[in-house]
């Protein structure tokens, strides 16, 4: 039975690996490669990051329909569903159309509720009180070594470029799509969890479509549902801002030198290794951390790293560097690539903080509902994502960092006051989850 359930979170963990391996890669390179198409195409429009804010604005709305949709479908054909668009939207960039990109970036943000949610309830099926917090490291750790071979395939095949060609792009494209297809695959061979006592693996498939929405819209109003929906916010601000504009924002500053587009790439492989090694270090290790001194201080530590990674980005890009190739200079003159890649680490190390600790909470916690608390999750993580992207366009990287700094601060205060709670209950509510 525990064997089953493992295999069944590394498959899972394997299939997310590869299909964000291209997804995360393309939206790190979005941007920069469509500044690349539009000097090869002028008649093309399209911006990245508007892309992404249809993206995230899709998700955010059709995560309040997800809950319904698993309770008819199941998680396996939903994260399976989810799947496919990716490759979908992926495939677009071989046909550069403005309304292809935006229609596909619909269909995608509309996939992504569907394979997000249904990986949350997946893997809340998989696990018990005691199991919750590795099988989130293990698939945390897991989905971020998609940062690694994706980003490493653009630091080469980029290199020494300051123009990204058609023939370069179609071979990153292809590349990219080949990997993600392979990820769909293996979620095709997930199998249904082993029933363990702990683990609601029907519990769903008995709720119907309507009363699973009207479930979600209770949960959703619940005190402790919002104090946690603003540190899912901040972790949606912090989302884009690593994802997209922060690489963007390096590739952009021609001070660093003729190799800023490579950076691009290095950019995400550090963001994978603070990621993997804060998914290692406080998921599959968190079992003994969160029983012994709980989730908040490991949310402190990820706050921390990530204000002292803004205070460091603020000292070395200039503002301008998220809008497009800039001469201008900061406070670091020349701008430190070695200081860019080390705010790369903090990122992904404080976001795994975060994010470990969410799914660690919302897995133990919210043990009776995993698709309404993983839908709201993704809900409120996606509408900040898609609001960050669309002041992205206007708002200079200082205004930037400065929202992240603020919301970061209260995401990591409501956190607490959340945790604090569990652990009042953790006497009553913790043992019944253990037996």
């Amino acid at each position: 039975m525990v064997e089953r359930n493992l295999v069944n979170v590394l498959l899972l963990g394997g299939g997310f690996m590869l299909i964000f391996t291209s997804f995360q890669t393309l939206g790190n390179i979005e941007q920069t490669i469509i500044d690349s198409i539009k000097k090869d195409l002028p008649s093309f429009s399209g911006d990245g990051y508007t892309s992404l804010a249809i993206i995230y604005a899709a998700l955010s709305l059709s995560n309040w329909v997800t809950p319904s949709v698993l309770s008819a479908i199941g998680p396996r054909l939903a994260m399976t569903i989810g799947a496919i668009t990716y490759c979908l939207f992926m495939a677009s960039f071989f046909v550069p159309h403005v309304v292809l990109l935006y229609g596909c970036s619909v269909v995608l943000g509309a996939g992504a509720a569907l394979i997000w949610t249904g990986q949350g309830m997946y893997l809340s099926q998989c696990s018990t009180g005691d199991t919750i917090s590795r099988n989130s490291g293990i698939f945390w750790a897991m989905l971020q070594m998609s940062m690694f071979f994706g980003n490493l395939l653009v630091f080469f095949t980029f290199q020494g470029k300051t123009h990204i060609d058609e023939t370069t792009r179609s071979v990153v494209f292809a590349v990219l799509i080949a990997v993600a297809i392979v990820g769909l695959v293996l979620l095709t061979c997930l199998r249904r969890p082993a029933s363990n006592g702990d683990s609601p693996v029907e519990l769903s498939r008995d709720v119907r479509p309507r009363e699973a929405f009207l479930s979600a819209i209770r949960l959703f109003r619940t005190p402790r549902m919002i104090l946690l929906s603003i540190t899912f916010v901040y972790t949606g601000l912090s989302l884009s801002f690593f994802s997209g504009v922060y690489g963007s924002a390096i590739g952009f500053t021609n001070a660093i030198g003729t190799s800023a587009k490579q950076y691009v790439g290095l950019n995400g492989v550090f963001i994978g290794v603070g990621e993997v090694l804060g998914g290692v270090a406080f998921g599959l290790l968190g079992t003994r951390t969160t029983t012994r001194w709980g989730r908040d201080p490991i949310v402190i530590t990820g706050g921390v790293l990530h204000l002292v990674a803004y205070f460091l980005v603020y000292l070395n890009l200039p503002n301008s560097a998220p809008f497009g190739n800039t001469d201008a200079l900061s406070y670091i003159q020349p701008p430190s690539a070695l200081i860019a890649m080390g705010c790369s680490f903090l990122l992904g190390l404080g976001d795994a903080c975060f994010n470990t600790q969410c799914y660690s909470m919302l897995g133990g916690v919210f043990k009776s509902q995993p698709a309404e608390a993983f839908s709201i999750f993704k809900f409120t993580q996606s509408v900040a994502a898609a609001a960050s992207f669309v002041y992205s366009s206007y708002c200079g990287l200082h205004v930037q960092l400065l929202i992240l700094v603020i919301l970061g601060i209260v995401g990591t205060v409501t956190f607490c006051l959340v945790e604090f709670a569990v652990k009042r209950e953790r006497p009553t509510l913790e043992r019944d989850y253990e037996k």
